[in-house]
């Protein structure tokens, strides 16, 4: 659906456009949304619920009827040929989803039979399936295929310059908010309305929020657990010296001085860590992102296998605080060396 609609208003925003009344189709509107900055494309459309027949079996689609210039987006991958727009009346071709198009066992090149429900008639239309669109995400694959817009019209009863909405696409999906504001305020009037994507489908990003936190959650027990394996070691190492930490008090050395030596042993430690730590990260980051090994189930994350984005000073930054809270929560440990005693532990020397 792009990356904003400006549709119809209606209380389920962009989700029931099917039987809704058409809206004219504004060439003025369509270039003056291109003139805004990040957006790359807008697409006229119109929705309308149909039955795919095909080898005895049957699916119940949403679909979307588009012009010549519609494109998918980038991160949909597809097989086949695009929707041959070159027939006068319109093309008698369709994309399906692999999803469908493996539930009713076609491939590109294989024809299906389209029914349209008009009141208690059904107006049945033969198409040749064109190819195949895959997106990841099988809620929205098994209920949405793709058009020629005119077949559409015309099994409406439309004039050609009805629709339902515009689709409207953008280099980045951070200006969907500012864009869908923009064209509210300064390019539109009732009952058009438009509408981000994640306004539309909130579902999956409140999902994908929840995400966020349980990685939130898990990073920060990570992290507890580090810093208290840290002082652990920290330990260990100033009870394995107490003997030269007695002597070091025997020969005069400050409890500051005594106590600053461990706490560089601490950020050596700390620091090999994150060293070995950054190259490990680095190579497994490289092999998945040429390789794909670690892989997610799709039904449930919406996605083949996990996705990757180095932001470099987010690494550097998480560094740094990673050092210095290994350093500073090894202070506590270090009062043990008060509790030394020279003549006691310098006897067993």
């Amino acid at each position: 659906m792009g990356h904003v609609q400006v549709v119809p208003y209606n209380e389920t925003h962009a989700t029931s456009l099917a039987f809704a009344e058409p809206v004219h189709l504004s060439d003025s509107l369509i270039s003056a949304i291109k003139k805004i900055p990040h957006v790359t494309a807008v697409s006229p459309f119109a929705v309308r619920p149909v039955i795919v027949q095909a080898k005895g079996q049957l699916e119940g689609l949403q679909l979307k009827g588009v012009n010549k210039n519609y494109r998918f987006l980038h991160g949909i991958t597809t097989a086949g040929s695009p929707i041959d727009y070159s027939d006068t009346a319109y093309s008698k071709q369709i994309t399906l989803s692999k999803t469908t198009a493996d539930r009713l066992n076609v491939n590109p090149g294989d024809t299906v039979q389209l029914s349209f429900l008009d009141g208690n008639v059904p107006r049945i239309r033969k198409v040749r399936v064109a190819g195949t669109y895959h997106s990841g995400m099988e809620e929205m694959d098994k209920y949405y295929g793709v058009c020629d817009l005119r077949l559409l019209q015309r099994i409406n009863n439309w004039p050609a310059d009805s629709i339902n909405g515009y689709q409207v696409d953008l280099d980045n999906p951070a200006f969907a908010d500012t864009i869908a504001s923009f064209i509210h305020y300064n390019l539109i009037t009732a009952p058009l309305e438009a509408y981000t994507t994640t306004e539309t489908y909130s579902f999956i990003f409140d999902w994908l929020k929840l995400q966020g936190i349980n990685g939130t959650i898990l990073l920060a027990i990570m992290a507890i657990v580090a810093i208290i394996n840290m002082g652990a070691v920290l330990v260990i190492l100033i009870v394995d010296r107490a003997v030269m930490i007695g002597l070091l008090k025997a020969l005069g050395m400050p409890f500051d001085t005594t106590r600053n030596i461990f706490l560089y042993i601490s950020a050596l430690i700390g620091g090999a860590g994150i060293l070995l730590g950054n190259i490990v990260a680095l190579i497994v980051c490289w092999l998945q992102w040429h390789f794909g090994f670690l892989k997610l189930p799709e039904s449930s994350y919406y996605m083949r296998y996990v996705p990757l984005k180095i932001v470099w000073w987010q690494v550097a930054a998480i560094d740094a605080v990673t050092l210095t809270l290994c350093v500073f929560c090894m202070w506590l440990p270090t009062l043990y060396i008060r509790r030394v005693q020279p003549a006691r532990v310098l006897q067993f020397k």
